[in-house]
């Protein structure tokens, strides 16, 4: 393709869909008691949900100037003529500023950086819609435009076990943390203005994943929508909750479920269940 669309490990691509959509994946960094590995390469689920189980300390960073830098020349030398490289939210991770240094050293005029605003497959049906464009040999501008266009149109809800791995990881404010510290709360999040926000309460999990059951139904209303359910270590919640949206949604064609990886595991923890609705571009 002339345009080579790449993006980051958060993005949590079912497997196979990178490399079925020719999208470069560059992996964050994750660090369990001191210990640097790879996103999803060195470290996975499993892993990572045995490491917070064991109480170990787990932390992550972003990949280095010169990772991206690396990745970007090795698209054009493949034979790409420009790169757009889709990425979580800054307000998330310093992953873009660090994508869009390796950008101003390897060439602006021939690499585009997007602030997807979000992460997990909101940020993957970004990149997948990119590729998708890219693949008709379309413009750099109009791959980048693809990819901004689809992030809008997404919505994240996620609930979690507890607040206490978002708060750690600086990644909720402490007052938003309040939340969650009743007993048996369960917080509903969702992703807004690519920052994490709380959206409600509910009493027990069984609720949380019926709220977001009716919350995604809502934001898919009567659109032809892509949906995608992510979970670290609860499979067959996640299972339930997949089939329980293709009841509830019938224009979805499908929903694809996939595991977190041990960066956005690391902030969220096990049990975590999330939902992304990707509605259609108009």
């Amino acid at each position: 393709m002339p345009v080579a669309v790449i993006t980051d490990s958060t993005a949590h691509l079912p497997e196979g869909f990178a490399d079925r959509h020719s999208i470069r994946v560059v992996p964050l960094h994750v660090l369990i008691d001191g210990v640097s590995a790879l996103d999803c390469l060195d470290v996975g689920p499993e892993a990572l949900a045995e490491a917070l189980g064991q109480r170990k300390i787990v932390t992550t960073s972003r990949p280095t100037p010169a990772e991206f830098a690396a990745v970007f020349r090795a698209a054009l030398a493949e034979g790409a003529d420009s790169v757009v490289s889709v990425h979580l939210s800054r307000e998330l991770s310093g992953t873009w500023e660090a994508a869009v240094l390796a950008a101003q050293e390897v060439g602006p005029d021939v690499v585009r950086i997007v602030d997807s605003r979000t992460t997990a497959m909101g940020l993957g049906f970004a990149a997948l819609h990119a590729a998708d464009v890219a693949a008709g040999g379309a413009s750099p501008q109009a791959v980048e435009d693809a990819a901004v266009s689809a992030a809008k149109c997404s919505e994240t809800l996620f609930v979690v076990e507890t607040l206490e791995h978002l708060r750690r990881g600086g990644r909720i404010g402490p007052a938003a943390a309040l939340l969650g510290t009743a007993l048996a709360v369960k917080p509903v999040l969702h992703i807004s203005e690519g920052m994490i926000r709380p959206l409600e309460k509910v009493r027990t999990m069984n609720r949380a994943v019926a709220r977001l059951v009716e919350l995604a139904t809502a934001a898919a209303g009567q659109d032809t929508v892509e949906l995608a359910v992510h979970h670290l270590a609860s499979p067959d919640r996640a299972a339930d909750l997949a089939n329980r949206l293709e009841d509830r949604v019938p224009k979805s064609g499908g929903c694809v479920v996939s595991e977190l990886g041990a960066v956005i595991g690391a902030h969220t923890g096990p049990g975590v269940l999330g939902v992304v609705v990707q509605r259609q571009n108009r």
